[in-house]
């Protein structure tokens, strides 16, 4: 993996764990998110689309399970 794939995957693994509120809601749509910038990230370096999604929705359900609500607070959501 390039440091460019790396330091992209970090930074949206902060964003990944700010979906929902229980454990299980926060793990489906990080590892959902997570999947979409993986396979983006790996079209846009040239690595394997399928490899991103799978890394990326590893990471992204990892974050969202790991973290709590508190632990990332983006603040209110701007419909509200």
């Amino acid at each position: 993996m390039s440091w460019k794939t790396g330091t992209a995957m970090a930074m949206a693994l902060l964003l990944l764990g700010a979906c929902g509120s229980s454990k299980s809601e926060r793990g489906l749509s990080g590892a959902a998110i997570g999947a979409g910038v993986g396979a983006a990230g790996s079209a846009v370096t040239g690595g394997s689309l399928l490899g991103g999604a799978a890394i990326g929705g590893a990471a992204g359900g990892a974050a969202g399970v790991l973290t709590d609500e508190d632990d990332v607070d983006l603040g209110e959501p701007i419909w509200k």
